[in-house]
């Protein structure tokens, strides 16, 4: 019976809190329809961006990289965010780093893999939700169709972080990342974080790969060409 009655909870907390953010009128926000990166990936990016309405799997090296790309996806999405996880981390100052303040993040901790299912598909329906985070197995083929039967109901994007190890098989998600962290690279790591961006599948566009640094104090994604430009004259004035 635990379960259950952790089930009941769970699904009233969530409804009572998504029926506040409807209130809040937040539901009739107008989003651009993809959710832009940076010129350089946007241009390659059908689109010009990340799709919205879309499944959008992230592969993790388990280093905090992914869940670093995750939290700025979220942060651009421009609306209120789920982070759904059995054992949920996400550390206040590293998600406002990436632009996501704390009153715009929703945490859901469910008991086991079908709550988590659950509550994913069921804040993705919400108009008023721009992007959830799910954290936990891959779904099955069934799960897939639904979570994204229920992103186009609610127009926002569902990330199902995972880790790299579960790269192999065919996806119902519109597109397929690995994100690999370099120096700075991880959500608790001090400086700007640094990836290697791999797009393994993408529905309308082909596989590349972009090697980009995070300026927080920017907030701005830049390519690494752009970024190791503009460190020379930081350190110029250093000396």
């Amino acid at each position: 019976m635990a379960g259950s009655l952790d089930r009941r909870a769970l699904m009233a907390a969530l409804r009572a809190r998504v029926a506040r953010i409807e209130r809040a009128g937040l539901a009739d926000r107008q989003e651009p329809s993809a959710i832009p990166l940076c010129p350089e990936m946007n241009r390659d990016l059908p689109g010009g961006g990340l799709p919205r309405a879309a499944l959008h799997e992230i592969l993790s090296d388990g280093a905090g990289a992914a869940a670093g790309f995750a939290a700025l996806l979220m942060a651009r999405s421009g609306g209120t965010v789920f982070w759904i996880a059995r054992d949920p981390d996400p550390w206040p100052p590293g998600l406002a780093g990436f632009g996501l303040p704390p009153s715009r993040l929703v945490v859901a901790q469910p008991s086991n893999h079908q709550d988590a299912l659950w509550a994913t598909e069921e804040a993705l329906r919400c108009p008023a939700v721009s992007a959830v985070l799910l954290m936990t197995e891959r779904p099955d083929a069934t799960a897939m169709r639904r979570l994204q039967l229920a992103a186009e109901t609610g127009g926002g994007i569902g990330l199902l972080l995972r880790d790299s190890e579960e790269e192999e098989g065919p996806s119902l998600a519109t597109t397929r990342w690995r994100v690999t962290g370099r120096a700075g690279g991880s959500m608790h790591d001090l400086g700007d974080p640094q990836w290697t961006l791999e797009l393994l599948r993408c529905r309308g566009g082909r596989p590349r790969s972009w090697q980009v640094t995070w300026r927080a104090g920017m907030e701005s994604l830049v390519m690494d060409d752009e970024a190791r430009t503009e460190e020379a004259p930081r350190r110029a004035r250093r000396h």
